[in-house]
């Protein structure tokens, strides 16, 4: 194990922490290192408040939701074996915005409302393409769950514009704000609510790493290697869909973190679950945590959508990857 092998842990921590520090310090109003020290280790300083309630939860809300669309990322590449699937690709998110979207023409856009409603969509749409994806003896088809993912997302996509053309111009723009995905509603309650979804299925899918290296080499060798292939196409996919579901509902669609950051993690770290996926949440955590200060300073005092960010940095960096794995 040469040197770079070995150092790539500490950096790749170092990395998130200085994203989570960077995350903190920008905003509307930069804040110094002696402010944010003083309010976090001695609640002192006229920006403590700022700091404790707002900037923390914030980047900690971003780092647990691009950590958690990377891991589910990179679990669907290996599901279907294809480097295109992510959560989004699949319809996953498609009914949680359909929820929300609902809840918000319908002016039930409270704190509580609009995430229950995008949850109730998403696991909707979860059930439904998992029904669609089963094949003869009630056996989950990969090639068929994404098939069954595309089509529902295109009939999502209809429903989301029938119900964004007959609401009103102030519910739509809120809509259109909500779908482009943002973390400007951070609290310490949203925090905990995509933690108590979302960490149960990371651990699940963290526990099962290994397993998921003998189901990319195909179901007859996996199962000849002692694998369950069938639990774990159920396993991969109600995990990875709880999760979608539950980052739809607190942040709206932010996408191509769950597509890039398994690509870039594979080429520094390799195929192996087991080290890949807790690298992809460190990596995905620090990426989007990047892309939201990137977002709040960029044009300050207005602040983009995360979602478009993500999108303007993703499309070069898949592009690049995709290049290099063809030459």
């Amino acid at each position: 194990m040469d040197a770079l092998t070995r150092a790539r842990w500490p950096l790749l921590a170092l990395a998130a922490a200085g994203a989570l520090l960077v995350g903190v310090a920008v905003g509307a109003v930069p804040l110094p290192l002696a402010a944010i020290a003083a309010a976090l280790f001695r609640n002192a300083g006229p920006d403590a408040a700022i700091i404790r309630d707002l900037r923390v939860p914030r980047v900690l809300l971003g780092f647990l939701v691009g950590g958690s669309l990377s891991v589910s990322g990179a679990i669907l590449q290996a599901l279907i074996r294809n480097p295109l699937a992510d959560p989004y690709i699949l319809g996953l998110s498609g009914g949680a915005a359909v929820g929300a979207v609902a809840a918000i023409a319908l002016g039930l856009a409270s704190a509580w409302a609009l995430p229950v409603a995008a949850l109730a969509g998403g696991l909707l749409t979860l059930a439904l393409v998992y029904r669609l994806s089963l094949a003869d003896r009630r056996r989950m088809d990969p090639h068929t769950l994404l098939l069954a993912g595309v089509i529902t997302n295109a009939f999502t996509g209809a429903v989301l514009a029938a119900v964004l053309s007959l609401s009103d111009a102030a519910r739509l723009r809120n809509a259109f704000l909500w779908l482009l995905g943002g973390l400007s509603g951070a609290s310490w309650e949203a925090v905990g609510a995509l933690a108590l979804y979302a960490l149960p299925p990371l651990v699940l899918l963290l526990w099962n790493a290994r397993w998921f290296d003998l189901l990319v080499l195909g179901e007859d060798t996996a199962r000849h290697l002692g694998a369950d292939p069938e639990r774990l196409k159920r396993l991969a996919y109600f995990a990875t869909g709880l999760i979608a579901a539950a980052t739809v509902a607190t942040c709206g669609m932010i996408g191509f973190v769950g597509l890039i950051v398994p690509h870039v993690i594979r080429r520094l770290w390799g195929p192996l679950h087991r080290p890949l996926l807790p690298a992809a949440f460190l990596l995905g955590g620090a990426f989007l945590v990047m892309a939201d200060a990137l977002a709040r300073s960029v044009a300050r005092p207005i602040e983009l959508p995360v979602g478009v960010v993500t999108a303007l940095l993703g499309v070069p960096l898949f592009a690049v990857l995709l290049r290099r794995s063809l030459s």
